[in-house]
């Protein structure tokens, strides 16, 4: 099917400008011998494991589920972190995990000797303490964050059982901030690095966006591999697919209100929650600002929550019921994130070839919904 044709809502992955960004990505570790993992949180879609795995060395996981789906549909590295494992679920974990990252030094002395006893390679995560971002619920370093050990609380004792440290603390963001929080990481931590043999510097590295420097990325994860004598991990999730996917909805109703607000069949909180979290307003393809255009609408979902709205966008022409609307850059945090509040469906799943042609992976229906509940 062609893209105009696919019904609504529905998501559709664009296989081009995934295979893009996971060269851009391929160049970085072909050219500092640093490993890039895909970070299953921001983007998790079996389908095209296969593509992924030709250019990254593996995946990184926040739970027993995602570290199984990247042991099976992906293969290679898989990395694991979590504020905190059950007991009951270590088995499986340590089975499945290649690194196992604690976050406290309680469960690493709990479990990493189980962990080191099975040959796998254990992690702390710590906190450098050094924020370089505005939004509090992605920070990281901001006060009272209970994500990674801060150097006050670093216990020496169980240096033993590490083979690594692990941070992170960026969002969006580009290679000065990284630069800034490893001059912090190295000012608490640097003793310790020489014992280690990998460091992993996480996620938020917007690698594969316009403007990101990469050369001083490149320095920075050469300079740190050279000096401390290490392997250096990144674990990027939104730059594997930025603007790699689409959420396509189609225009329900028109509602007189302080301005007028198109009804979408597609929702900000079931289909993008990050739009709320956040938050932010999405790219809206042939749309502008508010105020930009002609004709100005309040986007909203079909959900009873009244706070679900998109954003405000203005057109060229009147919106009419059946107009199709296009929001881009929608692969990341959406379909990781998605729910069926209201019984609101969830979006058909379509992957778009170099040829333009989209074919259905998946999709949903009563029975996805009523599992759920």
């Amino acid at each position: 099917m062609r893209f105009s044709e696919l019904p609504t809502p529905c998501y559709v992955i664009n296989e081009t400008q995934l295979e893009q960004n996971l060269a851009i990505l391929q160049g970085v570790a072909r050219r500092t011998g640093c490993k890039i993992l895909l970070a299953q949180k921001a983007f998790c879609c079996p389908a095209v494991y296969p593509l992924i795995r030709q250019y990254l060395a593996g995946t990184t996981a926040s739970g027993l589920y995602e570290a199984r789906l990247g042991r099976e549909e992906m293969g290679g590295e898989v990395h694991i972190f979590s504020p905190g494992y059950q007991a009951k679920d270590m088995a499986e974990i340590i089975r499945l995990a290649d690194h196992i990252v604690f976050n406290s030094n309680r469960q690493l002395a709990e479990f990493g000797p189980i962990a080191k006893a099975a040959g796998k390679s254990v992690g702390l995560r710590v906190n450098p303490e050094y924020s370089t971002q505005n939004h509090a619920i992605y920070d990281p370093c901001a006060p009272g964050s209970r994500l990674g050990v801060r150097i006050a609380d670093f216990n020496e004792s169980l240096l033993h059982l590490l083979d690594g440290l692990h941070m992170h603390t960026l969002c969006e963001q580009n290679s000065d901030a990284l630069i800034a929080t490893v001059a912090a990481l190295e000012e608490k931590f640097g003793k310790y690095l020489p014992q280690m043999r990998w460091l992993n510097l996480g996620g938020g590295h917007h690698i594969t966006r316009a403007d990101y420097d990469i050369p001083a990325l490149e320095q920075c994860i050469t300079r740190l591999s050279r000096q401390y004598k290490l392997q250096v991990y990144l674990e990027p999730g939104e730059a594997v697919a930025l603007n790699a996917g689409y959420l396509q909805a189609t225009v329900l109703d028109i509602v007189p209100a302080d301005m007028l607000v198109a009804i979408l069949d597609a929702s900000a909180a079931c289909h993008m929650p990050d739009v709320l979290e956040m938050p932010y307003t999405p790219p809206l393809l042939n749309a502008a600002p508010s105020g930009k255009l002609p004709h100005t609408y309040r986007l909203a979902g079909a959900t009873c929550l009244a706070g679900d709205v998109i954003g405000e966008y203005s057109f060229a022409s009147p919106l009419a019921p059946g107009d199709r609307l296009i929001f881009s850059d929608m692969a990341i945090y959406t379909m990781v994130k998605n729910n069926t509040f209201n019984g609101m469906p969830l979006p058909d799943i379509y992957l778009q070839n170099k040829n333009g042609d989209c074919r259905l992976y998946k999709r949903f229906g009563y029975a996805d919904f009523k599992s759920r509940i």
